[in-house]
């Protein structure tokens, strides 16, 4: 028996890293995400990283990325910012590939 619950902890424990990863890449993803909308819209300095924060809250509303997205979509609207759907969910997923290299790049160095 001791077998089957080393292999269940393992599991527990993979789940667990699996969970804390997906949580650090997307709040990093949501950041790098704002710097870039900021830089779209005109926005740079403190402000910029001001605006990365509300897309990082903005994931906090509801399941998903959905919540992102529409923050993004209004705020390009609102200023006039030419991106489409496609392009603003492309550059999301993108994000989220460099924001998984990051976090994994920092926990080897």
């Amino acid at each position: 028996m001791n077998t089957f619950e080393d292999r269940q902890k393992g599991f527990e424990r993979k789940f667990a890293l699996d969970e804390e990863l997906r949580f650090k890449s997307t709040a990093r993803r949501n950041k790098l995400l704002g710097l870039w909308a900021a830089e779209k819209m005109g926005v740079s300095g403190d402000e910029a990283q001001a605006y990365a924060r509300e897309v990082i809250k903005a994931d906090f509303e509801e399941p998903g990325e959905e919540d992102v997205f529409r923050k993004i979509r209004a705020d390009f609207d609102a200023k006039g910012v030419d991106q489409s759907d496609h392009q603003i969910r492309s550059r999301m997923a993108d994000l989220l590939v460099e924001a998984v290299t990051q976090i994994e790049t920092e926990g080897k160095g």
